[in-house]
């Protein structure tokens, strides 16, 4: 039986898995984004694929070197959901 103990127990655990999955895929963009906006600040230079381009290569880069632990987080997380299931259905 799904009490609302589960539900929010999960519910819980999932929003963790998300912004602990969005996080290692945004902060690295954000700091390079940061650390382009200073250099084009400082040499007034205002173009903006300066400013995507090193964004877009270091969350590639960031995906290329975490993609295995984010898929591996995520399918943890989906086996567990299908174990729970599997309990709570008897």
């Amino acid at each position: 039986m799904l009490t609302p103990d589960i539900a929010a127990d999960l519910i819980s655990e999932s929003l963790h898995l998300v912004m602990v999955l969005v996080s290692v895929l945004v902060l690295p963009g954000l700091a390079v984004g940061l650390l382009v906006s200073l250099f084009q600040a400082a040499t007034q230079i205002n173009e903006q694929t300066l400013s995507f381009l090193p964004r877009l290569l270091v969350t590639l880069l960031v995906m290329s070197l975490m993609g295995n632990w984010l898929f591996t987080a995520l399918m943890d997380f989906c086996v567990s959901v299908f174990q729970r299931a599997a309990t709570l259905v008897g």
